[in-house]
């Protein structure tokens, strides 16, 4: 018997109802799970946002195709997308305004360590009898010979229920920053990335790329046109960067200064300043914007680059940089990104001091490197190229 329009809409929407139902299920189970392994405070807080989430809605995917129910898989896959976006915007937002006021037992470089760091009230704990109530945990170095009576005194804590953070790991949670003075071990204790996942992000990159060229072609036209008229010279800026596993390739850019050379020679030429008189008028807009970073897309099709990765230096510079911080090379582990964990905390720097504190950056991107970092990079990302943060 055929079904009449209204059985069907009826249909349909109790399908939408119900997937609706299914979905708060998996989210309620998902925030269980993510209140559940989340430790650190900081950047570390959000890593557990994709695995959790991804895990309740598997079950529930699962458990809806063993008994056979009725869902929409669209509307499954929004709600999917959309929990995980709003949780790390969430994370995002209550990171940078929750203070937190954490207990410091000496000891170890914890005091050195975390004294400086701001956003948080630290408080030195003198006394394992010291009274802690209004702290939200302890953290000491966990890696040196404590007194017994601290050793005890951390077990107490730990069986109270009283988070007690490692300093050091807490420091890299907190700053999204791994300080490096020699060549480290990864959380898997080796200095490769894991390999399934570079290669899951290389074709996921690519199959992107290949997308938004498509999409965005016409608008790519129009901006090169834009920049002919507002300047002389080629709309695309060329540039040799040194890239995957050190190997030099040509980045693509629209170009956002005029044309010319300028007078100090190679590497003062590759560095940009505040307020570059270089910089043209529409060049302005197209670098706080981030668009000028969009041809790429080229690179990402050719294999050269990622989405998101440390940003390529150009080669001059990388040069400079390796003569003055002997690991420098090890940044090149990864494929370097139109956007970064760097570029989105700290923006464009050159000066070597300033790359130190970037190869901190791209350090703890390195050790992280996961979906979960390169998902909270993305929300950063679209917050950076609305405030503009980090363009130069």
């Amino acid at each position: 018997m055929l079904l009449s329009w209204s059985d069907t809409a009826t249909t349909s929407f109790n399908v939408v109802i119900a997937t609706w139902l299914y979905s708060v299920v998996a989210m309620l189970v998902g925030i269980m799970l993510l209140r559940s392994v989340s430790q650190y405070p900081g950047v570390e807080a959000s890593a557990y946002v994709l695995p959790s989430f991804g895990i309740s809605y598997g079950l529930m995917l699962m458990a809806l195709i063993f008994v056979r129910l009725s869902y929409s898989r669209i509307l499954l896959l929004i709600s999917f997308m959309s929990i995980i976006v709003w949780f790390i915007a969430v994370h995002v937002i209550v990171v940078r305004r929750r203070s937190l006021e954490i207990g410091i037992v000496p000891g170890g470089d914890c005091e050195a360590l975390l004294l400086p760091l701001t956003g948080v009230r630290w408080t030195v704990l003198d006394d394992p009898e010291q009274d802690i109530s209004g702290l939200h945990a302890i953290t000491a170095d966990l890696r040196v010979d404590l007194p017994s009576e601290w050793d005890r005194k951390l077990a107490d804590y730990a069986l109270q229920g009283m988070p007690v953070y490692h300093g050091k790991h807490l420091a890299e949670s907190i700053t999204g920053m791994v300080q490096l003075e020699h060549i480290s071990e990864n959380s898997f204790g080796t200095l490769s990335p894991v390999s399934a996942f570079m290669t899951a992000k290389h074709i996921g990159d690519w199959i992107a790329a290949a997308c938004a060229l498509v999409l965005l072609f016409p608008a790519l036209v129009l901006i090169a046109i834009l920049i002919r008229l507002d300047s002389s010279g080629s709309p695309i800026f060329r540039q040799i960067r040194i890239g995957y596993r050190g190997v030099p390739f040509t980045v693509y850019k629209f170009r956002t200064m005029v044309s010319g050379e300028r007078a100090g020679g190679a590497l003062d030429a590759a560095k940009t300043k505040s307020a570059d008189a270089r910089i043209t008028r529409i060049g302005r807009f197209l670098r706080k914007s981030r668009i000028d970073e969009l041809p790429q897309i080229l690179n990402i099709l050719k294999g050269e680059m990622s989405w998101i990765g440390p940003r390529p230096e150009a080669r001059v510079l990388s040069e400079w940089y390796e003569g003055e911080i002997p690991f420098y090379r090890y940044r090149h582990i990864v494929r370097p990104g139109l956007t970064g964990w760097a570029q989105v905390n700290q923006g464009h720097v050159a000066e070597v001091e300033d790359v130190r504190e970037k190869l901190y950056f791209d350090f703890y991107y390195i050790k992280n490197f996961s979906p979960w970092i390169d998902c909270l990079i993305v929300a950063k990302t679209a917050q950076t190229m609305l405030t503009g943060f980090g363009a130069k």
